[in-house]
């Protein structure tokens, strides 16, 4: 992402006579389980643009891949990942599957797990998941608490 930023940017600033960046702060992502967490995500995508009031639904956001696959419409960058593809045995029952699927609005506990998960760019997953990422990567990867721990207060050592 910070490649096509590097080359992005300034083209488009040259074509419209601005400065400056584009987007605010830096691109972050997480690595997700692919079991139940990535259909999650994948409603938290779609659903960005009508939680922000940018549209009225998934399917009036121009840049979504709500059409391919809740849609059926050809678009060659999105790719079948195989845990949608697992959604039914056929294209049209798939699509149907991920419009209900879309149609169920997150919880506010998912919207924040995920939104904690992005933020701290940990692995979204189960406990089993999370600890095969630790032993392979040798980091981290569920998320912590957003500040510092406290400190103890201090000993009274007037006693003496």
């Amino acid at each position: 992402m910070q490649f096509l930023g590097r080359l992005y940017v300034p083209a488009f600033n040259t074509r419209h006579r601005r400065s400056g960046t584009l987007w605010e702060g830096r691109y972050k992502s997480c690595l997700v389980d692919s079991e139940d967490y990535l259909l999650r995500c994948y409603r938290y995508i779609e659903l960005n643009p009508v939680r922000a009031a940018m549209v009225a639904a998934p399917e009036d956001h121009r840049w979504s891949s709500y059409h391919a696959n809740a849609l059926g419409e050809i678009d060659a960058l999105v790719v079948p990942h195989p845990t949608y593809i697992a959604l039914a045995t056929t294209s049209d029952e798939r699509q149907q599957a991920y419009r209900h699927l879309v149609a169920d609005a997150l919880s506010d506990d998912e919207l924040s797990e995920i939104r904690a998960y992005v933020q701290q760019q940990r692995a979204l997953g189960s406990n089993r998941f999370q600890a095969m990422i630790e032993a392979e990567l040798g980091r981290c990867a569920h998320t912590r608490p957003a500040h510092r721990p406290r400190r103890a207060p201090p000993t009274d050592d007037t006693s003496r």
